[in-house]
């Protein structure tokens, strides 16, 4: 079962990466680590592909600290550590000053975006021309109703995003795994689980979404991979 897991993982990995020509010799790739299953599967994915494919390239590790209390940095440099990995960590206080009552904006988006810059940064430090995140299928299609519902607008997060005038490039080598692939495999893998200390973590918008399409998962295992599918076959003719 779990060789069949990992199979069918690997598959879809390098699925997304040949359609979307993310990854080529000699890159370097800043990946987005979290302390989620979904950046941990990322980092352990990308490793061991490179022991089987014929290109070559460099994986860098960074996790961005929002500075909360009762944070697991230390926990996951040796967890890292374990894995072969140097993690870079950026200590910040952006979790506390975007939860502050100083702050007027959604302090979710202005805590993302200010790690988002300096994830940014750091790549520009390392003259990495990759940045992966560890965000799958589920969060795309969840990505695309929250759009729809609280920005107005129909759009979402693609496998591979060209930025500063093609200096750097977002990818998202698990843009077609499923999330409850993913925790099994970090299961099987026992990866450890790190507690969130962010004070809105359980509240969050895209809970509700998550929440929301959960319910009509159940009520048809097609709607899924329908709705995904619909992202790339649009029809302009029948929007307004």
């Amino acid at each position: 079962m779990s060789q069949y897991l990992f199979k069918s993982m690997n598959r879809d990995v390098g699925k997304a990466i040949h359609h979307y020509d993310m990854i080529s010799h000699g890159d370097r790739i800043l990946v987005g680590v979290s302390g989620g299953k979904d950046s941990l599967a990322l980092l352990w994915i990308l490793n061991e592909r490179l022991s089987r494919i014929p290109i070559k390239y460099k994986l860098f590790p960074v996790y961005i600290d929002p500075g909360f209390p009762d944070g697991f940095a230390d926990a996951l440099c040796e967890f890292s550590r374990r894995m072969g990995f140097d993690l870079r960590v950026e200590n910040t206080d952006y979790g506390v000053s975007a939860h502050s009552s100083t702050n007027l904006e959604n302090p979710c988006f202005l805590c993302a975006r200010l790690r988002r810059k300096r994830i940014f940064e750091i790549a520009d430090e390392l003259d990495c021309n990759k940045v992966a995140f560890g965000h799958h299928k589920d969060d795309i299609i969840e990505t695309f109703f929250l759009n729809i519902c609280y920005s107005g607008n129909i759009s979402t997060m693609r496998p591979m995003q060209s930025l500063f005038k093609g200096k750097i490039f977002i990818i998202r080598p698990l843009a077609y795994v499923e999330e409850d692939r993913i925790k099994r495999f970090a299961g099987i893998r026992q990866f450890p689980e790190f507690i969130n200390p962010c004070p809105y973590a359980d509240i969050s918008k895209r809970k509700e979404i998550k929440e929301l399409l959960n319910q009509l998962y159940k009520s048809n295992r097609k709607i899924k991979g329908n709705i995904f599918r619909s992202l790339r076959n649009v029809n302009p003719d029948y929007l307004l």
